[in-house]
């Protein structure tokens, strides 16, 4: 069985570089879990512990899958030229599940992705494919939103771009102001989404005439 999968890369300016391909150090992983777990105290050898570190491991690494995915690629597999429709597409209410990278603790919500197309679309898959991958990263909300945005806008070459994220941070739930009712939105508005205030403002209508 191949054990082989890309390296994690590195991280510069909220850009990943993918590197060559290596085993996965999963080992060396288990064994960092395996003493933050004897630092809180606990037994490590107690049957309940036994496998915690190498679940703790792999759970990691399917949390922060996103580093070893290239957005572009994603987008590029299902880009199509369309000359004749320039209205609004929207794919709004994409769950996603992301963690905090201040506090390694999870953050998750609702995407709302919306771009008006100049001379290419995307496949409809696509759109939540690329917020799935951004959030499978560490993240703050901020940074997910506008990665999703100028992503789209460098890819399609599309007249404007709209993003707007809503999500929950249990680093503000369970920890510091433990306030439990709180709710994050951020917003991204590239191109005619910034520049026309109509765009804008049906783009908003659209979003929130879908909450719950």
């Amino acid at each position: 069985m191949n054990t082989q999968r890309p390296v994690r890369g590195k991280v510069r300016n909220g850009k990943v570089t993918v590197l060559k391909t290596q085993t996965p150090p999963l080992k060396g992983m288990e064994e960092n879990v395996r003493q933050i777990l004897e630092y809180m105290g606990e037994d490590t050898e107690r049957e309940g512990l036994l496998k915690t570190p190498a679940r703790v491991a792999r759970a990691f690494e399917y949390l922060t899958k996103g580093y070893v995915q290239d957005p572009k690629v994603i987008l590029n597999q299902a880009k199509f030229t369309e000359e004749d429709y320039q209205e609004m597409v929207l794919v709004r209410d994409i769950d996603f599940y992301s963690l905090c990278e201040h506090h390694i603790l999870p953050f998750f919500g609702r995407a709302h992705v919306a771009y008006i197309p100049k001379h290419h679309i995307v496949g409809l898959s696509k759109i939540p494919r690329l917020v799935e991958v951004f959030s499978r990263r560490l993240q703050v909300q901020e940074r997910l939103t506008t990665q999703i945005a100028n992503t789209l806008m460098e890819e399609l070459d599309p007249l404007g771009v709209g993003v707007i994220i809503k999500a929950e941070h249990l680093c503000m739930r369970m920890r510091g102001v433990e306030k439990q009712n709180s709710v994050v939105t951020t917003s991204a508005m590239l191109g005619a989404f910034r520049s026309q205030q109509v765009t804008r403002e049906e783009f908003i209508t659209l979003v929130t005439g879908s909450q719950r």
